[in-house]
């Protein structure tokens, strides 16, 4: 999970060349943060066959799940810079790893990036395997190297996620970032008609004209 530290690294050193400040993320207000924190929590977790109470399917569920996690916070935050790009990038992964039980990964691409098939099949990995010829879609999989010293191979899932997570932050530091809309939970209370204040059926910058313009001690 180092590489994705690495990516909002370059990714803010990038905005900060084309003018960028990070001060623009204090008025970013972004919503469900925990669903991303767990989605990654679950990815960086190792699960492997050694572990009495940890079959393969457990491995591969918990990869899936962490993508779904990750998908949903996207979704919830569909309006924020790259957002579709990630999550084209996420239901990439989700499908290669549901048809395959887990994460295919080319035994080339191991090699190009210095590592071995011995070292992945000795690790009892359950997240990940080496592809064979039964895999489905294996091009979906691991199979883009990046020698060393990054060392890494990457899906094709794993470069738009990690893409659009850069254009994310590169745009926001550019002041590039649409208005924050209201909650979800604020979104479906707009369709219960009475139900629901006239004002929060409002986009953000009117309720704020309206509240400044209100006679003082009255309610907008």
């Amino acid at each position: 999970m180092w590489f994705v530290p690495a990516v909002i690294l370059v990714a803010v050193v990038i905005g900060y060349l084309f003018g960028g400040r990070l001060r623009n993320f204090e008025g970013l207000s972004v919503h469900w943060w925990s669903l991303a924190f767990l989605g990654l929590v679950l990815q960086a977790v190792p699960i492997s066959t050694y572990w009495d109470l940890a079959p393969k399917a457990v491995g591969a569920g918990a990869l899936l799940l962490s993508y779904v996690l990750l998908l949903a916070f996207i979704t919830v935050n569909r309006w924020i810079p790259g957002a579709t790009v990630m999550a084209i990038g996420l239901l990439l992964n989700v499908l290669v790893v549901g048809l395959n039980g887990g994460m295919p990964v080319s035994a080339r691409a191991i090699e190009i990036a210095g590592g071995s098939v011995e070292s992945l099949e000795a690790s009892g990995s359950t997240k990940h395997h080496v592809a064979t010829d039964d895999d489905l879609l294996p091009f979906l999989g691991d199979a883009i190297p990046i020698p060393e010293p990054v060392g890494i191979a990457l899906s094709i899932g794993d470069v738009l996620l990690y893409g659009g997570m850069a254009w994310f932050v590169i745009q926001v530091m550019r002041g590039r970032s649409p208005e924050n809309p209201r909650p979800l939970a604020m979104w479906f209370l707009s369709y219960r008609g009475k139900h629901a204040p006239g004002h929060w059926r409002m986009p953000a910058r009117y309720r704020q004209h309206r509240a400044e313009a209100a006679p003082s001690g009255t309610v907008p």
